[in-house]
């Protein structure tokens, strides 16, 4: 379940001043687009958004809403999660870090959890030279509620 409107706002609110810190602009779109990754609260396809994109009903153009799934996901406001082909909007107040997801295959249930393996990567990374700019950590299994044993 997602968060309640007054905490969508305020998370709207806090990545808006984090982006104008940083000289960006949370425009229209771009925001509209984390309002609904906020509200869903579990990880949405980039069709839906694009349906649930007008709040008259009316859909938005792809470009519009793949733009702004481009930003949030570049400002650390949103994962990618490819397995699922969806989007999600971050859960940790930090811009840059690695995420990882535990992402149960019987009901779908997707956490975003701390990626401990992270720091390990990015170590690895730069003994090679190079310099990780997004990691996403994806491991598929069964939630407790799921799990044969519950």
């Amino acid at each position: 379940m997602g968060m309640k409107p007054a905490a969508v706002r305020a998370a709207l609110d806090a990545a808006e001043a984090a982006c104008g810190l940083d000289g960006e602009r949370m425009t229209a779109p771009r925001r509209r687009v984390l309002e609904l990754l906020l509200a869903a609260g579990e990880p949405v396809k980039a069709y839906d958004l694009i349906a649930a994109y007008g709040r008259d009903g009316e859909a938005a153009k792809p470009p519009t809403v793949y733009r702004a799934l481009e930003f949030l996901e570049r400002r650390g406001l949103a994962h990618r999660i490819a397995s699922l082909s969806a989007y999600v909007a971050c859960s940790h107040d930090r811009a840059e870090h690695a995420a990882a997801f535990l992402i149960c295959d019987c009901c779908g249930a997707t956490a975003e959890v701390p990626a401990g393996a992270g720091a390990q990567l990015a170590g690895s990374a730069g003994d090679l030279g190079f310099v990780i700019q997004r990691a996403t950590v994806e491991a598929h299994g069964l939630c407790a509620r799921c799990r044969p044993d519950a």
